[in-house]
């Protein structure tokens, strides 16, 4: 086997029964972002376009976009407790979406599949980052597009403490929220100068980012095919 297939695809614990329980719960409040970020997708896809959100999560991101309408909305994360979740969360929300199982370095899914691919708080987790870079490239048609939403390295803890008291959590789990943030995540984030370094060797070869609060949005297109 390769390193690819023997190595850790993420940093950090397993979102998977309890952890991801938790992460749901604690996240669910963000609902505003959510909606922000999908608007600020749908107005770059095609009416009946078809999107991808990578590492998923519990779904909330690919839920708004589905309730747009006129997007055929697919989700895939590693855990099998967020397909679960964000299948059910799905359903409640009388939303069709595709849920699956899968890594981000190895996408399940045929080449030129999608017209958007998204990818939100999750990016910096990935051991392969490189990897997940080319399998957005090869799913992508010619001339479709991709965010990748994260953390800034950059953003300091004035930034965070202002995003953690936005989601409105409970005491206990506002100051779990801020040491994850500080002493992890945080530890984790890329730099501008980072991401770009990344995208400028993918095949993609360039990118746009750009900044708001704590987050970036790295925003990368496949070359169209030749006229």
């Amino acid at each position: 086997m390769n390193d690819r297939q023997t190595s850790k695809p993420y940093r950090g614990p397993a979102m998977e029964g309890f952890i991801a329980t938790w992460y749901a719960k604690n996240t669910k409040g963000d609902a505003r972002r959510y909606r922000e970020c999908a608007a600020a997708v749908a107005e770059r896809v095609r009416p009946g376009g078809r999107i991808l959100e990578i590492a998923a999560g519990p779904g909330y991101l690919a839920i708004e976009l589905a309730k747009l309408g006129g997007f055929h909305v697919s989700g895939m994360d590693i855990s099998k407790t967020f397909v679960r979740i964000a299948t059910e969360n799905a359903r409640d929300a009388g939303v069709s979406i595709d849920f699956r199982e899968g890594n981000a370095a190895e996408l399940p899914y045929e080449g030129a599949s999608f017209d958007f691919v998204v990818c939100r708080a999750a990016f910096k987790n990935f051991t392969d980052p490189a990897g997940a870079l080319r399998e957005i490239h090869r799913v992508l048609v010619p001339g479709g597009q991709a965010s990748i939403y994260d953390l800034r390295g950059e953003a300091s803890r004035g930034d965070i403490a202002e995003l953690v008291r936005s989601l409105e959590l409970s005491p206990w789990n506002a100051w779990w929220t801020s040491l994850t943030f500080r002493f992890f995540l945080l530890k984790n984030a890329y730099a501008k100068e980072a991401i770009e370094r990344l995208a400028a060797q993918s095949p993609f070869g360039s990118c746009e980012v750009l900044e708001s609060g704590v987050e970036f949005d790295l925003r990368l297109r496949r070359a169209a095919a030749p006229s």
